[in-house]
């Protein structure tokens, strides 16, 4: 990610924003799933459902996470 890209995306989660490239998209929400379940934060409905949106178009990626200690 440029650090123009990383400064237009601030604090905001996939329901308010997403990478600019559609390759990327998947990878992004991999990541953003796998640091959520690995620190166990929550998810609101409305990134619950940009999630799940995205992921559909990204077939079966596996997402891989170790819980926090």
């Amino acid at each position: 990610m440029t650090a123009k890209t990383n400064r237009s995306k601030a604090d905001q989660d996939p329901a308010q924003w997403m990478p600019p490239s559609a390759d990327a998209r998947c990878t992004y929400i991999a990541d953003w799933v796998s640091t959520k379940l690995r620190w166990q934060l929550a998810a609101d409905v409305a990134e619950r459902d940009a999630l799940a949106r995205i992921a559909e178009g990204c077939g079966r990626q596996q997402v891989e996470y170790t819980v926090a200690p």
